[in-house]
């Protein structure tokens, strides 16, 4: 009776003890509102109308009646939705071209892009789960391809928009100690940032259209076709592609985006670039205009007018009902039928923009 009393303490203190970080720490997660100054930014501009922001194109949404049919999706063809061995993980390699261009892609959308002498890192999240919980929601498949703490010195951080696998609060409070890089942000991300320590000093808030200097590049928050939200409330932030202009140099990111004409424009107005690294993955009949299905991501490299294209946003969380290995597959082939240059790296391999590896399948191989 003593031992099974121990039992249920020890239990109950653990419930106890879960119970405080659930009320603590998934309201931090979710971030903060925008007040003062920044809402005033908000709220002027063109983006914002009606307590939102809004895409130029209209976007459809899930609708809570096509989320049965979702869920009963989810339960069936799971083993397809994961390699079947293990993804292959290279340790990046350290280095430096003052005067060239290389990508490491660490999986998902999270990426460094050496450009001139600089470095600038897209989106990373380092957590096991994209998700506000460490106990549920969407889990890696493979390790981080290096430990934050092994990263080079950073000049630039770039945030596409507040969705919990393209910003996540732990990586953020870890680089905020670790590195002295600027976050650069979409209008009304900031109000996170303040909320998890990063100082007002190092947080840049772009709408789209306006630019920033940092280290000798170039940032412009450009548009992208998406929506935004960490709780219960969507659209009171905004989301961005990026373009990122060296001296002589341009590379282009497109975030979490559904196919619009505004990359046209994005390609008139700051192409051609060197690289893109374009979305292709966690698509779906549901949500046909906020994520792209790969043939629209290779419309997209093309339409910026890119030169050399890196796939992301696959490979590393289950946000979809589509196969691992398809965003690539199907990417591989559009980029070989539309005459595309493409490269798809292991998670942690550096790309030589000028000189960048053949295609191999290496997915095809485990999936």
């Amino acid at each position: 009776m003593a031992k099974r009393g121990r039992t249920g303490a020890l239990v109950a203190l653990a419930l106890g003890a879960a119970a405080v970080w659930v009320a603590k720490d998934i309201p931090r997660q979710m971030g903060g509102k925008s007040k003062g100054d920044r809402l005033a930014r908000v709220l002027a501009s063109p983006q914002y109308s009606g307590g939102k922001f809004h895409n130029t194109v209209p976007a459809a949404e899930v609708t809570p009646a096509s989320m049965p049919r979702l869920a009963a999706a989810a339960l069936r063809d799971r083993e397809a939705r994961h390699p079947r061995l293990p993804i292959p993980v290279v340790a990046p390699m350290p280095g430096l071209d003052a005067e060239g261009l290389h990508v490491t892609w660490y999986g998902h959308s999270s990426a460094l892009v050496e450009i001139e002498g600089r470095r600038v890192l897209l989106d990373p999240v380092w957590s096991e789960r994209c998700s506000p919980s460490r106990l549920s929601g969407p889990k890696r498949l493979h390790e981080p391809p290096v430990a934050l703490r092994d990263l080079p010195p950073l000049d630039a951080v770039l945030i596409s928009h507040d969705h919990y696998d393209h910003l996540d609060m732990e990586t953020i409070q870890n680089l905020v100690d670790l590195q002295a890089a600027p976050f650069l942000v979409p209008l009304g991300v900031g109000a996170h940032l303040e909320r998890w320590g990063v100082p007002a000093t190092r947080i840049i808030e772009l709408d789209w259209n306006e630019r920033a200097k940092v280290a000798g590049l170039e940032f412009i928050a450009t548009a992208a076709r998406h929506f935004s939200g960490r709780g219960f409330t969507r659209d009171e932030t905004l989301w961005t592609s990026w373009v990122i202009n060296g001296p002589t140099r341009k590379a282009f990111y497109s975030g979490d985006t559904g196919y619009f004409p505004g990359f046209a424009e994005v390609g008139r107005e700051h192409g051609p670039f060197d690289v893109t690294l374009i979305q292709v993955g966690a698509y779906g009949d549901a949500w046909p205009d906020i994520h792209m299905i790969p043939e629209d991501g290779v419309a997209t490299h093309v339409d910026v007018q890119g030169g050399l294209m890196i796939p992301v946003h696959w490979a590393t969380f289950n946000l979809a009902l589509h196969e691992w290995p398809e965003p690539a597959n199907r990417a591989w082939a559009e980029a070989k039928a539309r005459d595309v240059r493409l490269a798809i790296p292991r998670p942690g391999e550096r790309v030589d923009v000028d000189n960048p590896p053949a295609v191999d399948g290496w997915w095809q191989q485990i999936a």
